[in-house]
């Protein structure tokens, strides 16, 4: 009998609480509706204005080892 009640006691569909309004109702408390940008916090990095090649190059460049120099 106890084997019985447990074998088939998995079979059933367990009943879930309604805790929320019914989505039918038409009159049910929602949440308000906001916006909220997913890149607000972005700042652009681009340089306003284009420098030469020569100037990027040296501002990132390793400085060369003593008696090296070219």
């Amino acid at each position: 009998m106890a084997l019985t009640a447990m074998t088939l006691g998995g079979c059933t569909v367990p009943l879930a609480p309604l805790v929320s309004a019914d989505p039918a109702d038409p009159g049910a408390k929602v949440a308000g509706v906001s916006y909220r940008s997913t890149i607000a916090p972005y700042d652009s990095l681009r340089p306003t204005t284009p420098s030469g090649w020569k100037e990027q190059n040296q501002s990132v460049a390793r400085p060369p080892k003593s008696g090296h120099e070219h």
